[in-house]
């Protein structure tokens, strides 16, 4: 690995990247069938949710996306659309899109990995935060503003 993609936060995307794979897999290689029908239905919901999370953030970004955490140099603070409610909604989709697929397929470890992408998520996020600081001088106030995950519900900074 480069140093230039070490700089930018590639270990924490490799990271990433490693623990959707392995929630994916495990979903089906493990998956089970014994959970009734009400958690594989909330795992529906949460697939559904997580999806239009995710479509949400990657239609706001724009230009602004980008696969690592450090933002990139000619990009803009967002803070419309679903940025206004939450400062992460690709990592909450990440997030909801795993559980809601290891309920789907019923599967024990696969739900075990995506309980583990939580406190990932958060240490990405804070670490992301402090670049996005560092480049943006009104984030502590949007931060002050809007939390982290879920509105009304994760911490807000």
């Amino acid at each position: 690995m480069s140093a230039s993609f070490l700089q930018r936060g590639g270990l924490w995307v490799v990271i990433q990247f490693m623990l959707m794979i392995a929630v994916i897999g495990l979903g089906v290689v493990l998956r089970g069938n014994d959970w009734g029908t009400s958690l594989p239905a909330l795992g529906v919901a949460l697939f559904g949710l997580g999806g239009v999370l995710g479509i949400a953030g990657v239609l706001v970004l724009g230009r602004n996306r980008t696969a690592f955490p450090q933002p990139r140099v000619d990009s803009q603070l967002i803070q419309h659309g679903i940025y206004a409610r939450v400062r992460h909604p690709l990592y909450t989709a990440v997030m909801l899109l795993s559980l809601g697929w290891a309920l789907v397929w019923q599967s024990w470890a696969s739900l075990a990995i995506a309980l583990a992408q939580i406190p990932f998520f958060v240490a990405k996020a804070r670490r992301e935060e402090r670049w996005l600081g560092e480049n943006f001088p009104d984030y502590a106030d949007y931060a002050k503003r809007v939390p982290r995950f879920i509105p009304r519900f994760w911490q807000r900074s």
